[in-house]
């Protein structure tokens, strides 16, 4: 039995496709599309899960949708109801994809697949919840969802076991934990839905001290916390239920300023409110695990959303909470949901045995070595080619302890918006100038933006404070921990302002490739880390295919590129040979 899991019309949209209750595939649809943060009907994606499969639309039994449009249209009416006439402009411009694609989802998902079946429309926290629990490694847990909005919840939690999930509480819109954090990443200058994790990596640069940041007070002006965690907000500083704008005049006085100009230069009072935002936020999820935990007496918690993606926060979350173990899944955003309508149909509705364990994250489209090779010399790119393992990793271990830059395309590409050894750039953690190479020369971001160190699990705990035994979700880059205070000299370029680094773990038999490359790096350095960055620059998705990673690379201060068996350097290469037009489809 094949079942469709689908996600769009919001942002992230993905489609996961489950075979007999096992992921086979999953992707997201900025991927093929190059669009960050695709929003549309995910037909690329659901096109490669059928042609990777080899199965037709004929094939599949069931779709599964990861929200309920009309709930969701039951509460968008009643907002711009309650706020008009304020909100007559933001709800006449929304009305258009309403009433063309997100009331339509049946009609679109019937036409544009010629699907003549079922489709299940699951609650979109519930698709959450689900995204986690039921490829978790838990019979039982207890679970929390927290995100911007769903249909009207925001926040959830609940207790799961077997096949059944039962969400018990919820918060309600406008009141949203999610919503908060993106009204202070819009306060702060920067894109919401995308660069929330910009405010947490810049969080460390401001005042984490509650006694001494005085913008911790402020925010907590308002939202009022209850002991249980659950929280109500004092609409005046916001407009997002009314306006196309989120913070509201009220919160830039309370703030002392206007809202920050795009990419302008960040003065100590924005970081200091990126610390008060996410000190605030660590104090809310606190107390609501902790609720949680005396709610539920379960040992094991699941969490999803895209507050679950905050690994500063989630690194603190076993020494903060009386929880033992933690599983979140690599893509616990909106892209999760997929997965989580998928699975949900096939558990829950059809009522199956839960019989996978989610183990890596390599879901996605990959490349055969043939393939690879045509298009590399009908190109005319030079290349070297390794018959040997062991000689290609040797190789590029070499390169990267003398500082060149790597960027490293093997097998399936990842699920989820981090790089995690498919898609990746690596580089030399030990050298203090490479964060400022990487950052200017090839990712073209912030400069204040950190690094993530990957390190194999059995490595981990010499270098790093991590919790015992080292949670899962670290092997997806869901967790920051201290470095320990020896090491931090020794690997300037991935250590963090506050000491820390939000590390990637890899586990033997995950990546054998990836492991042995590490490895042989700790070899020549005496440090087993490497810098894990996605392969992408600044405002594009991670790269997909082949072409799409030698045109990063020919773009960029990349020196070489690991594509399968080949090596290419980018100075023995000229841009012209590039035939990007032939390629931009592929």
């Amino acid at each position: 039995m094949y079942i469709l899991g689908i996600s769009c019309f919001y942002h992230d949209s993905s489609a996961a496709l489950l075979k007999d209750g096992t992921i086979v595939a999953a992707a997201q649809e900025e991927r093929f599309t190059r669009k960050k943060h695709d929003t549309s009907f995910p037909a690329n994606s659901i096109r490669w899960l059928l042609e990777n499969e080899k199965i037709s639309i004929a094939g599949i039994s069931h779709i599964a949708f990861y929200e309920k449009p009309f709930l969701k249209f039951e509460r968008v009416l009643s907002q711009h109801i309650q706020s008009f006439p304020k909100s007559l402009k933001t709800f006449l411009s929304s009305m258009p994809s309403w009433i063309n694609e997100k009331l339509r989802v049946t009609r679109i998902i019937k036409k544009r697949l010629g699907y003549k079946g079922d489709i299940f429309f699951i609650d979109h926290h519930m698709a959450h919840a689900a995204s986690s629990f039921l490829v978790s490694p838990f019979q039982k847990a207890a679970v929390l969802t927290a995100d911007g909005v769903g249909e009207w919840t925001t926040t959830a939690y609940g207790i799961a076991e077997g096949n059944e999930i039962k969400l018990l509480k919820e918060i309600r819109f406008p009141h949203s934990i999610g919503l908060l954090y993106s009204t202070i990443t819009a306060y702060l200058g920067f894109s919401v839905n995308n660069s929330e994790y910009k405010v947490m990596g810049l969080s460390p640069y401001g005042t984490m001290d509650r006694a001494k940041n005085p913008y911790y007070e402020r925010l907590k002006k308002i939202v009022d916390v209850k002991e249980d965690g659950s929280y109500c907000m004092d609409m005046g500083y916001f407009k997002y239920h009314y306006a196309d704008r989120m913070p509201s005049e009220k919160l830039c006085s309370l703030l002392g300023g206007p809202i920050a100009k795009r990419d302008s230069e960040m003065a100590q009072r924005h970081k200091d409110i990126a610390a008060a935002l996410q000190m605030l936020t660590e104090d809310i999820m606190t107390k609501m695990l902790i609720h949680l935990y005396n709610e539920t007496k379960c040992e094991n918690v699941v969490l999803a959303g895209g507050v679950a993606l905050n690994s500063v926060y989630n690194g603190k979350i076993l020494k903060k909470t009386p929880f033992k173990s933690i599983w979140i899944q690599p893509d616990a955003g909106d892209g999760g949901t997929s997965i989580g309508a998928a699975c949900y149909a096939y558990n829950a509705i059809l009522g199956n045995e839960r019989n996978y364990i989610f183990k890596d994250a390599y879901l996605g489209p990959g490349y055969e070595t043939r393939g690879i090779r045509e298009f590399l010399e009908s190109n005319k790119i030079n290349y070297s080619e390794f018959e040997h393992e062991e000689s290609l990793v040797k190789n590029a271990a070499k390169l990267i302890f003398e500082n060149n830059v790597i960027g490293w395309f093997q097998g399936r590409m990842e699920w989820g918006p981090r790089a995690l050894g498919a898609r990746s750039i690596l580089s030399n953690p030990c050298n203090p100038g490479m964060q400022e190479i990487l950052n200017l020369k090839v990712k073209h971001r912030e400069k204040f933006r950190p690094f993530a160190p990957v390190v194999c699990e059995d490595d981990a705990l010499k270098y790093f404070d991590c919790d015992v035994p080292i949670p899962e979700p670290a092997d997806y880059m869901l967790m920051v921990y201290p470095i320990k205070p020896e090491f931090r000299e020794k690997i300037p370029a991935v250590t963090h302002v506050d000491g820390s680094g939000r590390l990637q773990t890899v586990r033997k038999g995950q990546n054998e490739r990836y492991y042995a490359l590490i490895k042989e790096f700790g070899k020549l350095s005496g440090i087993p880390i490497l810098i894990n960055t996605s392969f992408n620059i600044r405002g594009e998705p991670i790269v997909c295919t082949p072409p799409d990673a030698y045109k990063c690379m020919m773009g960029t201060g990349i020196d070489y590129l690991v594509i399968d068996r080949f090596l290419i350097k980018r100075e023995d290469n000229k841009k012209d040979m590039w035939d990007s037009e032939k390629y931009a489809k592929d």
